[in-house]
């Protein structure tokens, strides 16, 4: 793990290396992808068969693909009771949490004999990738579809990996409770693709969201168009601004928090007290010894972890701004006035009792969030994300040949003969 002085010769060298994952997305996972997805939009069930043999190492039928209620049953049934309370605990807080985001369509008469409208509609269709990898992600099938069903999505189908076509209990279980209709056991980019294109079993919808690995992201990237998604999703990170009172054992457990997801996960610390800088680095290499994924958090520790010492907490901030990370902590002595200074974060946790992991769960927020500098431009999955707005507009007689001579002399500044014709065609 680097520690390094923010007025150091080689620190914006090691920033900008650190903050754009040099290898997230190489030509050639790219050209990997771009066959997976052109095949399955071609071939359908059968490209799609092909590819759960090759990367998942089992062929099942394409009537297998979708589970059953039976399926659904039997791994409802071994989820803990305790399991499920926590579940459906965790549905509310989100559910109330994403009822305030519904929104509300308006309608203006600015003046005698017009009518403009905004119309909200749902999308009619969403499909959710959840991860099954190196951890599956009930919680993430929570963040995705309890909106999805408050915007009032008419179908909500949800794709996750099973390894040898057994359904996970925990994503049976978090299907179940936040409203998913149909459940398809595959991943990776083939999923992605059925999604978009459709196949013979798979059905085709609107939108994707839902995080996953490189292959799910780039496969989202390339299916933009096709179906809209919620964002490109990268390798988690979360940034820590703290000061010199703050718990340096809770800094550095929520570091390797967030860095147990993978290896191409992400944490920083900033702070103006060096000898807060090493206790925390300290604290890192006790509390790794009884992580029980300790070799994914080494392997991550060594390739995108760092601690950078700062002459300030206006200058974290700043730093923090340019990273602009999925998750900021604000582990200070008075982390309000530091949020009026944020500008760029998906998710902002303000004092050492507000933990991130907090926010995966069971705070409310969303979880799905966006990664990789996007947060300059980008928000959290929301109710938001699953409508769609019209257009509609009225015109009497009276008010259209009020406008028509100036719309087809606006017309004709672009160009545009047929457009004035058919407002003038209107007043012969």
């Amino acid at each position: 793990m680097k520690m390094i002085k923010s007025s150091a010769a080689g620190f914006e060298k090691l920033f900008q290396k650190l903050r754009f994952r040099e290898g997230a997305h190489s030509p050639e996972l790219l050209a990997a992808v771009a066959k997976i997805v052109d095949d399955v939009a071609a071939s359908g069930d059968r490209a799609l068969l092909k590819y759960m043999k090759k990367f998942d190492g089992y062929a099942p039928a394409a009537a297998e693909l979708e589970a059953t209620p039976a399926e659904k049953k039997k791994a409802l049934a071994e989820v803990k009771p305790q399991e499920i309370s926590i579940i459906k605990s965790a549905a509310r807080r989100i559910e109330r949490y994403h009822r305030c985001q519904v929104a509300h369509g308006y309608k203006i008469r600015p003046e005698t004999g017009v009518e403009l409208e905004q119309r909200i509609l749902p999308l009619h269709r969403v499909g959710i990738y959840a991860p099954g990898g190196k951890a599956s992600y009930p919680s993430t099938i929570l963040m995705a579809a309890i909106p999805a069903r408050i915007a009032g999505a008419e179908e909500i189908v949800l794709v996750s990996p099973a390894p040898a076509g057994k359904l996970n209990p925990y994503i049976a279980a978090a299907a179940e409770i936040s409203g998913v209709h149909r459940i398809f056991k595959i991943g990776g980019a083939q999923a992605v693709a059925a999604l978009a294109y459709g196949t013979e079993t798979i059905p085709q919808v609107d939108k994707i969201v839902g995080p996953g690995n490189a292959y799910v992201a780039a496969a989202k990237k390339m299916v933009f168009g096709q179906v809209d998604i919620d964002m490109i999703a990268g390798p988690s990170e979360v940034v820590v601004i703290a000061d010199a009172k703050a718990n340096a054992s809770f800094a550095a457990a929520d570091m390797l928090a967030q860095i147990e997801h993978d290896e191409m996960a992400a944490a920083f610390l900033l702070t103006p007290s060096e000898t807060f800088a090493i206790t925390v680095y300290r604290e890192i290499r006790r509390q790794i010894k009884t992580s029980a994924r300790k070799k994914i958090i080494e392997k991550s520790l060594d390739r995108y972890c760092a601690i950078f010492i700062t002459g300030s907490l206006d200058e974290a901030v700043n730093i923090a701004n340019r990273f602009a990370p999925e998750h900021l902590e604000l582990m200070t002595q008075s982390p309000d006035k530091i949020l009026k200074k944020v500008r760029n974060a998906g998710s902002v946790f303000l004092g050492s009792y507000t933990p991130e992991a907090l926010g995966d769960y069971l705070a409310g927020t969303n979880h799905i969030l966006p990664t990789g500098g996007t947060a300059r431009f980008s928000s959290p999955l929301g109710v938001y994300d699953f409508y769609k707005r019209m257009s509609v507009l009225s015109f009497s007689r009276k008010a259209f040949e009020k406008l028509s001579r100036p719309t087809a002399d606006f017309a004709r500044m672009e160009g545009l003969d047929a457009h004035a014709h058919s407002v003038l065609i209107r007043g012969k």
